[in-house]
């Protein structure tokens, strides 16, 4: 976690930025003379702007903050509205869940309105909003978005400099627009259930358990993938409340600290979570402990709450994954591998074709894919190689697959930078060494096909081998060695055979 690599520094200059532009928004609001329920709440929605907006593109990230206000401003008048009609209140909150979770199949745009909208009305919640102060949240958000994109698009543009990576294209078969429409269903009975005992357990904070099952339903497909994150949640959530009573609770909101631990909080948020969700739920939770000794209202008991409300939480989503609509985890393992073997191959043959002198064949785009596609199957596999996972076979299997494809990324970036060298050797032997890696991947992904034969040594020759067909023997070995963890035993089976 302390060594984890920050190629470009991209993750510290984003959270130093993240920090900046919601000062900055906070900053405004408090000379505007907002009260303090409006600058939270504009200080939140710049969090939001800045973290939850993934476009491919600026002008893309652009597009999606300026709708923001479109998902948010109605759910804000909704959630305020409604605030003293209880049964109002919660099936509107629910239809706010179901909406949100369905717009994810419109991709990063979608899915950043979607917890846009949610956040909207989990916060006016957290706050006790009232209607009328509806203007000033209003005036808090907008003036919140504008700073957050001053600061991102103007004052300190990282992505014009660093594109940021295209996320891999949707599942095809399994379908993402399956996908979101089961876990719309989902998450909405599963924030049913926790909003029914989340209001047991407390009529003024029940909305911590809703908040927790909708988070964890962001960013995870299989039910293994929501149950590992369920857990980290907790884990996270709970050494959080531990940090929270040493930090939070001597400072009885005293304002500058509470400020500085803020922005603390604000950066460990950004920098951590593309790494770990426990680390990013323990910065969100001392967080919200600062904001609520700000707010007058932090003890003891009121942090023991949210533990609960989050295991409530955490015990709903795992229920309504195991039992309604699942997506298997084994399905989900096997069509991002099938779409990284192929990327291995689709760099290889297009290696190949620029070493035989196409210059229009570049096998740079099928890396950077590979690259993308291995951190979705790490994503995929994280269940059976958690250290809780009980499957000790599949555990070690998928581990296995893990460390070959990582040898086969390392195969096939050596390839394309040998193919990128104008003066590269070319060799017949080349050629019948890129037929036989396709053999593999095809014996790998296609059901029925044959399974790859061991990788034959290359022909002797008067002249030495190219160090192109060293990567691509390589890759054969890598390929055959595949075959066992990705297909054996019978019965419990990464990919289909």
């Amino acid at each position: 976690m302390f060594v984890a690599p920050d190629p470009g520094l991209l993750r510290l200059r984003t959270g130093l930025r993240a920090v900046l532009g919601i000062a900055f928004a906070v900053t405004v609001a408090e000379l505007a003379g907002f009260s303090l329920t409006a600058s939270i709440t504009g200080g939140l929605a710049a969090l939001l702007a800045l973290f939850t907006v993934t476009d491919a593109t600026v002008r893309g990230q652009a597009v999606t903050t300026l709708l923001l206000p479109l998902a948010g401003f109605p759910v804000l008048a909704l959630a305020t509205l409604l605030h003293d009609h209880t049964l109002l209140r919660d099936v509107s909150f629910l239809l706010v869940v179901l909406a949100g979770v369905y717009a994810r199949r419109w991709g990063p745009r979608g899915h950043a309105l979607g917890i846009f909208a949610f956040m909207n009305f989990f916060s006016t919640q957290f706050l006790h909003a009232l209607p009328a102060q509806l203007p000033e949240l209003y005036a808090a958000v907008g003036i919140a978005l504008a700073a957050a994109g001053a600061v991102r698009f103007l004052l300190w543009p990282i992505e014009r400099r660093t594109p940021p990576p295209a996320a891999p294209a949707p599942l095809p078969g399994t379908g993402l627009a399956r996908i979101t429409t089961r876990q719309a269903i989902q998450a909405t009975a599963a924030c049913a259930v926790a909003l029914g005992i989340g209001q047991v357990l407390s009529e003024d904070r029940w909305y911590w358990a809703v908040g927790t099952t909708w988070w964890i339903f962001v960013n995870t497909v299989s039910r293994g993938e929501t149950l590992v994150r369920g857990f980290r949640r907790f884990l996270g959530t709970l050494l959080g409340i531990a940090v929270g009573m040493v930090v939070a609770l001597p400072l009885h909101g005293a304002p500058l600290p509470t400020a500085l631990l803020v922005a603390v909080c604000v950066f460990g948020i950004f920098y951590t979570a593309p790494l770990s969700y426990s680390w990013m739920m323990l910065a969100v939770t001392v967080m919200a402990g600062l904001l609520y000794g700000l707010l007058g209202v932090l003890d003891p008991a009121l942090l023991v709450l949210r533990l609960e409300e989050t295991v409530v939480g955490a015990v709903c989503a795992a229920l309504a994954v195991l039992l309604i609509l699942p997506v298997t985890t084994h399905a989900i393992n096997d069509a991002w591998i099938q779409r990284a073997l192929r990327a291995v191959h689709a760099a290889t043959a297009a290696s190949e074709r620029r070493l035989a002198g196409d210059e229009a064949a570049d096998p740079s785009p099928h890396v950077a894919e590979l690259d993308l596609l291995l951190g979705r199957v790490r994503l995929s596999l994280a269940p059976l190689v958690h250290p809780l996972s009980p499957f000790r076979g599949r555990k070690a299997r998928a581990r296995r697959v893990l460390a070959l494809l990582d040898e086969c990324a390392a195969e096939v970036r050596g390839l394309a930078a040998v193919a990128a060298d104008p003066d590269a050797s070319h060799d017949a032997r080349l050629a019948a060494a890129c037929w036989r890696v396709e053999t593999a991947v095809e014996g790998l992904t296609s059901p029925g096909a044959n399974r790859p034969a061991p990788a034959a040594e290359p022909e002797a020759a008067a002249h030495p081998a190219p160090a192109a067909l060293g990567h691509v023997s390589g890759l054969e070995r890598l390929l055959a060695a595949l075959d066992e963890p990705l297909r054996t035993p019978p019965g419990s089976l990464l990919v289909r055979s």
